[in-house]
């Protein structure tokens, strides 16, 4: 017996008619300026901490007027970085909860990796794997405040043990290269998916992409459209 869901009238009317309408909104003007904001700070902040990582990555720092601006400039990408990420997460957390169906989802992961969405539980406006981005990201970000502080020499002289520092340091790096890996599979993400970078720049995406990718939240927009007092969630 076939799992695929099907139209109610309602839906068949109204997905008849959104191809003759504009694209759908994804994402507005403000969340993308935030999210681009999020991502080329963090792009800075990851390559100012690589330069002071390694002597072999220490090249790097000439991006950011060499060595000395790069330990003054590294910590304050960081907090700029985290206040960018909390505006960000502060719009978009409640549709990060995770959800029964999204555990399925996760248990359906060679269906994800071969593409056969038609087989996967419907996904709202993110799906199990972008959920997972957002709190891995958040999950980072928290680790890298407290260690960053614990290591920021020009504050924390005196303050902590050099046990303490060096233990901050150690996991400072896990958690950087946690982040930069998650971003990875972020982008990576994003241009396998296609129509998602689309959503980012221009900030809509086409009825079939969203009915495809993130049925449930497709539903949500269709029941919109035709009761304009409903909102989605």
């Amino acid at each position: 017996m076939s799992t695929t869901p099907q139209f109610n009238e309602a839906e068949r009317s109204t997905a008849a008619a959104l191809p003759r309408r504009e694209l759908i909104v994804r994402y507005d003007a403000s969340e993308r300026t935030n999210h681009w904001l999020v991502a080329i700070v963090f792009v800075l902040a990851a390559l100012s901490g690589l330069a002071l990582f390694h002597p072999a990555l220490f090249f790097l720092s000439n991006l950011l007027g060499g060595g000395p601006w790069t330990r003054i400039l590294h910590p304050y990408l960081g907090l700029t970085m985290l206040l960018l990420f909390l505006f960000l997460a502060a719009r978009v957390a409640r549709y990060n909860r995770m959800q029964p169906q999204d555990w399925q989802w996760l248990r359906q992961y060679r269906d994800v990796i071969a593409n056969r969405e038609d087989r996967l539980p419907e996904v709202g406006r993110y799906n199990a794997g972008q959920k997972l981005v957002f709190y891995s990201a958040a999950g980072c970000l928290a680790l890298l405040l407290l260690t960053g502080l614990i290591i920021w020499r020009v504050y924390s002289t005196g303050y902590f043990s050099v046990g303490l520092i060096r233990l901050g340091s150690l996991l400072h790096a896990i958690a950087a290269l946690v982040l930069i890996c998650t971003i990875i599979v972020h982008v990576y993400a994003a241009i396998w998916v296609k129509g998602s970078v689309r959503a980012m720049t221009r900030g809509t995406v086409t009825p079939g992409w969203a009915w495809k990718h993130h049925r449930a939240w497709f539903r949500e927009i269709m029941s919109h459209a035709t009761n304009p007092r409903s909102r989605p969630d």
